[in-house]
C-alpha cells in the first residue's frame, strides 16, 4: 500500500529524531521510518560527550536540555592518557565545570523517543528502493512490501544512506583505522583491575600506531575500542564467532604492552569488529527539490574529533528551524540549511581527519599529549 507523508525521515538516530521532535514542537507532522524492529532491539551502547556548542544547542530547541541534564553522568568528563605501559601523561578530573557533560546513548536516545508523539517512528522499516518523482516528491519503497510518497525526503539513514545517491555520487571511504569493539560486564566485581586502569571518564592508551579507547557505561560496564592502523581486509582474517581465537588476535598486535592494558582486551566478554570510514572532506550536493541528508548521511567522519552525534542532531535541529521559518517554501528552507550545513561540517571533518592523523602516528602519544596539555581542556 502507497501512502502520502508531508515529511518522511529515514532512519531514527540521534539526528533523526531530534529533526521530528523540533518539528513537533514548532506544530509540524513528520514520521520517522526506522530499520530495527523495536526500540528494544539492540542496546545502543556507548558513551556520547554532548557540546554546548552543538550537541546541546539542538536539546534547548526540542525543549529537551532539562531532561538531558538528568541522565549526564556523574564525573565522565574526567580524562586519563596512557602510554603502552600503562605511565600516565595526562590526568584531568571532572570538577563538573565543562561543557561536554557525558550520557548514555541509549538514555538520550530514550529522552527523543518519549518526546515524540506515539506512532511518529515507524519500526522494522528497511529500505530497499527511492526514486524520484514530480514536483520535488519523492516514493521510497520498503522489505515488507509497503511503500510511501513524500513532499519532503529526509535522510537521517547513517553512513551507507540509501537516500545519499539521490544527491551524491560519493561512498564512504576506509579511513585506514578499526576498531576491534569490547565489552567488559560487572567491571567493578568482576574486572576490578581493568575498572582501576580506566576510572571513570574517558580513557585513551596510545603506542605503535594504535591506541586503547574506553568508558565505564552507566550500567557499570567498560566499553573499550581496539584501535588499530591496519589493512582493510584484517578484520577478515579473525573469526570474532570464536572468542578466545579472536582474544589472541587482537593481542598479538598489542604485544609488549602492559599487562593491565592488555587486560582490556584478554578479559572482554564480547567483541565486534568495525572498520571506520569517512566521506570526503568538504562533501556536498547540488540543491535538488524535495530532499536533503542529515549526520553521518551527510557528513561521515572518524569518531576522533568527538562530533558525530552531536552534529548529528545539530543538524536535526537546524533542519527543523530552517523548514519552520519557511512555511510552505521547502526550497527555500533547505538551501539555508545546506547554505550553513556544508561549512560545519567540512571543518568538523577536517578535524576528525587530522585528529585521526595525530592520535595514530608514530608520535601519536607526545603529540596527543601536548594538545591536551597546551590546548583547551579536553573534558
Amino acid at each position: 500500500m502507497n501512502t502520502h507523508h508531508p515529511i518522511a525521515i529515514i532512519g531514527g538516530g540521534l539526528g533523526g529524531l531530534t529533526a521530528a521532535r523540533v518539528l513537533h514542537v514548532h506544530g509540524i507532522e513528520a514520521v520517522v521510518f526506522e530499520l530495527e524492529p523495536s526500540r528494544e532491539a539492540r542496546t545502543q551502547g556507548g558513551m556520547l560527550d554532548i557540546h554546548e556548542e552543538n550537541g546541546q544547542k539542538a536539546l534547548h530547541a526540542a525543549d529537551l536540555h532539562d531532561g538531558f541534564l538528568e541522565i549526564v553522568h556523574a564525573g565522565g568528563q574526567a580524562l586519563r592518557l596512557l602510554g603502552r605501559d600503562g605511565t600516565v601523561h595526562v590526568s584531568q578530573e571532572d570538577d563538573g565545570t565543562g561543557g561536554r557533560p557525558e550520557v548514555d546513548r541509549g538514555d538520550l536516545r530514550d529522552l527523543l523517543l518519549d518526546s515524540l508523539p506515539v506512532g511518529t517512528v515507524r519500526w522494522g522499516k528497511k529500505v530497499t528502493g527511492v526514486r524520484a518523482l514530480d514536483g520535488g516528491r519523492h516514493e521510497v519503497t520498503f522489505a515488507d512490501g509497503s511503500a510511501l510518497t513524500t513532499d519532503l525526503l529526509i535522510g537521517a539513514d547513517g553512513a551507507w544512506s540509501r537516500v545519499r545517491p539521490l544527491l551524491s555520487g560519493a561512498k564512504p571511504a576506509y579511513t585506514g583505522i578499526s576498531f576491534v569493539e569490547t565489552d567488559l560486564l560487572e567491571a567493578e566485581s568482576r574486572h576490578p583491575r581493568s575498572a582501576a586502569v580506566v576510572g571513570g571518564g574517558f580513557f585513551i592508551c596510545l603506542g605503535d600506531e594504535r591506541g586503547l579507547l574506553a568508558h565505564q557505561e552507566t550500567d557499570g560496564s567498560l566499553h573499550v575500542y581496539a584501535a588499530l592502523r591496519t589493512d582493510e581486509d584484517w578484520l577478515d582474517t579473525v573469526d570474532f564467532s570464536d572468542l578466545p581465537t579472536a582474544k589472541q588476535a587482537v593481542l598479538a598486535r598489542f604485544e609488549g604492552w602492559d599487562e593491565a592494558l592488555r587486560g582490556l582486551i584478554a578479559d572482554a566478554d564480547t567483541m565486534i569488529p568495525r572498520r571506520i570510514h569517512a566521506l570526503p572532506v568538504g562533501h556536498r550536493w547540488d540543491r535538488v527539490p524535495g530532499v536533503t541528508l542529515l549526520g553521518d548521511a551527510a557528513h561521515l567522519m572518524s569518531p576522533f574529533a568527538g562530533e558525530g552525534a552531536n552534529l548529528a542532531m545539530f543538524d536535526g535541529a537546524e533542519l527543523a528551524l530552517a523548514i519552520a521559518a519557511h512555511p510552505g517554501d521547502t526550497e527555500a528552507a533547505l538551501t539555508a540549511y545546506e547554505e550553513a550545513l556544508f561549512p560545519r561540517s567540512e571543518a568538523s571533518a577536517a578535524d576528525s581527519a587530522q585528529s585521526l592523523d595525530t592520535m595514530f602516528s608514530p608520535q601519536g602519544l607526545e603529540k596527543t599529549t601536548a594538545f591536551f596539555t597546551a590546548g583547551p581542556s579536553a573534558s
